[in-house]
């Protein structure tokens, strides 16, 4: 056997591989059960900022099916630590008028992913939790498939 055909094939997706940088610190997804999302289930994740001077990007990440049966999602997101206490409610909207879902479809999930913060300077270096609750009056809140968290740095 030829080494040469096994060694640069492996060398060019290392390559490859290097030059790919990936800016996200925290990347969480939770299944939600029976796709029942309650107000006692929410999301929660830690995230450590060392670098107070790098912008950052949160997102909420979801997947419903097409039991949903309304065109927004209201959430609560907290971020909360090292001397912060924040609690912003969101609107997202998930189809237009006539009812055609604005998510990317796959079969009967819909995928999205929402902005909660951009270019987000942390003031203190330190751990902070984030925790997005679901804030409509269905408890549950039926077709909700999955939920998550995305915190990225910002890319100049």
């Amino acid at each position: 056997m030829n080494k040469t055909k096994f060694i640069l094939p492996f060398l060019s997706l290392l390559l490859f591989l290097s030059g790919c940088s990936n800016t996200n610190i925290i990347d969480t997804n939770v299944n939600v059960p029976d796709n029942s999302w309650t107000y006692a289930k929410s999301i929660k994740t830690t995230v450590e900022i060392k670098d107070t001077i790098q912008s950052y990007q949160l997102y909420f990440k979801l997947r419903h099916t097409t039991d949903y049966r309304y065109a927004n999602l209201y959430v609560v997101m907290r971020l909360k630590g090292n001397g912060l206490n924040k609690s912003t409610r969101y609107q997202f909207k998930l189809a237009k008028n006539d009812g055609e879902w604005l998510g990317k479809g796959s079969g009967d999930l819909y995928t999205y992913n929402f902005p909660l913060l951009t270019n987000y300077r942390f003031a203190k270096s330190g751990k902070y939790e984030i925790e997005i609750e679901q804030n409509m009056r269905d408890n549950p809140l039926i077709g909700i498939s999955d939920i998550g968290i995305t915190v990225a740095k910002k890319q100049d």
